[in-house]
């Protein structure tokens, strides 16, 4: 479990493909892995990944076809540059809101409006995760916690602070690149709940 406030930018180091369907990524991240160990879990651009080593300030971790296929994961290369957080701990503050490090979605940058102290971003927004997405909710983009602006049937939009923009990858995030999202769990289990009810 993970709160979506990101602790440092990392970078890619290497990347190797596997016959498997799969790929090995190593990731540097001194701050994040300054007390990992083996079979810890570091979310990497919102998508949890289970450290397998972790050597003078870089940490590998295994990545199956179906995470490469289903986030933007697949796109990175080396050089990349990366949002990292460590786990939750119990006890610790909870800066933004759960987040699982599951992602539902890849969605694109769509516009970006600079205004004097923040800037509007929109993305598009799944079909299929559009009823999940409300004014003033929560959202995760690339393992970043965000307060939704607005909402249309096909887009949301985020008001991103400076330091948003300066210490997270969605600072450089140029228009059509992809982002990982992660809609709010609770809306989820609310659904199905609900949807019990009726059957």
């Amino acid at each position: 479990m993970f709160t979506g406030i990101v602790e440092e930018l990392g970078e890619i180091v290497r990347r190797t493909e596997s016959a498997e369907d799969s790929a090995v990524i190593a990731v540097r991240g001194p701050l994040v892995t300054s007390d990992a160990r083996e079979g810890d879990s570091i979310a990497v651009n919102g998508v949890c990944l289970t450290v397998v080593d972790n050597v003078d300030g870089v940490f590998t971790a295994d990545v199956m076809g179906e995470t490469l296929r289903r986030s933007s994961l697949g796109a990175l290369t080396v050089g990349s540059n990366v949002n990292l957080e460590r786990a939750a701990a119990l006890g610790s503050r909870l800066g933004g809101h759960l987040v699982q490090g599951h992602v539902d979605g890849v969605a694109e940058v769509v516009g970006r409006e600079p205004a004097d102290q923040w800037e509007v971003v929109t993305f598009s927004l799944p079909a299929e995760l559009s009823r999940y997405v409300v004014e003033k909710g929560s959202i995760t983009v690339d393992g970043v916690s965000l307060t939704v602006m607005a909402v249309t049937d096909d887009t949301f939009s985020v008001g991103m602070i400076p330091a948003t923009s300066k210490h997270t990858v969605l600072g450089s995030k140029a228009i059509g690149e992809p982002v990982n999202l992660e809609v709010d769990v609770i809306a989820k289990y609310v659904e199905k709940m609900l949807g019990s009810r009726n059957v």
